[in-house]
């Protein structure tokens, strides 16, 4: 049997595991056997299950896969972030960004995860949205990544600790409002107190201002967090920063927020990519501020991350600074993005399909 013929076990909960194993013939307590080495340790090889016979291993192996993405090369920054380029089965790769919350050595860490492979969105400072868009990542894919990545830690750590990642961003290649219906299949899978089990919120979902996508989330009844990726106040300049705003322009962006906060009554994060004479100057914090202020919203200032070929720059740090405190001194609720794993273009812009040394 080849792998496409295969039934993919990635897709399943216990309930369909315990189906699939009563369908082959196996008793249904192998199915939640199985669950435990996928979730909880991250084991995609049925001669790795040490608690199966021989028999019920090799039968797995012919009927069945486990398709967690292959860490193909990883690069580690001076920070302790880590970017792995991971292939799918289909041999597409993608790459995912993990964290670490401090530099204690038993941190927990944040997970940066891809929903497509490219990007269609076309963010014209983006080096994702620049390499070209291929397909949708089905939700085994997204949780694919957060086992291939939780298992490359535990190897790098040799550490054999469960829930080393704790938090979820999907905010790696693509826009998850555009594959919204395998995003949120995800959010369920990762929620599950018997699988994964990361909180509801302790994930975010960026998203560059899909307005479909926001609306369907607000009714949801789901815990997590919304991030919007602003990057400029006027329909004019944000028009020429991200193409989907010739779709949805401001006005209509701001009123769906609007109505996410009033029927979830959570915050929203507002990204702020700072790039440098384009989107940083005073009259631009001015704006921001109007636009802003009124809203149950957090606004996280990102000092722009440069990729080769692309023309913007970094603004100076006493530029980011004198942003921020304009901010700040108006009474928003701001935060200053600090740098991670810009060295090794690991960074808020910087994932893209391919891998360069």
């Amino acid at each position: 049997m080849n792998m496409k013929t295969k039934t993919e076990l990635l897709r399943m909960g216990i309930k369909e595991l315990e189906d699939f194993m009563d369908s082959i013939g196996e008793p249904r307590y192998r199915g939640r056997q199985v669950h435990k080495w996928i979730y909880k340790k991250a084991v995609s090889s049925f001669y790795d299950m040490s608690d199966l016979s021989r028999d019920l291993r090799t039968k797995l192996d012919e009927l069945a896969r486990i398709s967690i993405p292959r860490v193909l090369k990883q690069r580690a920054s001076i920070d302790g972030t880590r970017k792995f380029l991971m292939e799918l089965e289909d041999k597409k790769r993608i790459e995912s960004v993990i964290i670490p919350h401090s530099r204690n050595k038993d941190t927990r860490y944040t997970l940066c995860i891809s929903t497509q492979v490219g990007c269609p969105v076309g963010c014209v400072f983006c080096a994702t949205g620049n390499s070209g868009f291929q397909r949708n990542l089905e939700a085994y894919e997204m949780i694919g990544q957060v086992l291939g990545s939780e298992r490359e830690l535990r190897k790098r750590l040799k550490s054999n600790e469960n829930g080393l990642i704790t938090n979820v961003v999907y905010m790696g290649m693509g826009e998850p409002m555009l594959n919204y219906d395998q995003v949120i299949k995800s959010i369920y899978s990762l929620n599950d107190p018997k699988g994964i089990n990361i909180g509801q919120r302790h994930i975010t979902i960026s998203t560059s201002g899909d307005v479909r996508g926001i609306n369907r989330l607000a009714q949801e009844n789901l815990q997590v967090t919304l991030a919007i990726s602003l990057h400029a106040c006027s329909n004019e300049l944000r028009d020429r920063l991200i193409p989907l705003n010739r779709k949805y322009p401001l006005e209509e962006l701001i009123k769906s927020i609007k109505q996410y906060i009033r029927l979830t009554n959570r915050r929203v994060t507002f990204e702020y990519l700072l790039l440098d004479g384009v989107n940083n100057r005073k009259e631009d914090a001015e704006k921001l501020i109007t636009m802003l202020k009124p809203l149950l919203a957090n606004v996280n200032l990102i000092p722009y991350n440069e990729v080769e070929g692309l023309e913007f720059k970094q603004p100076s740090p006493q530029q980011v600074n004198e942003f921020y405190h304009y901010l700040l001194q108006a009474g928003v609720n701001v935060t200053l993005r600090e740098e991670k794993g810009a060295d090794i273009e690991a960074a808020c812009g910087q994932l893209r399909a391919g891998y360069r040394k």
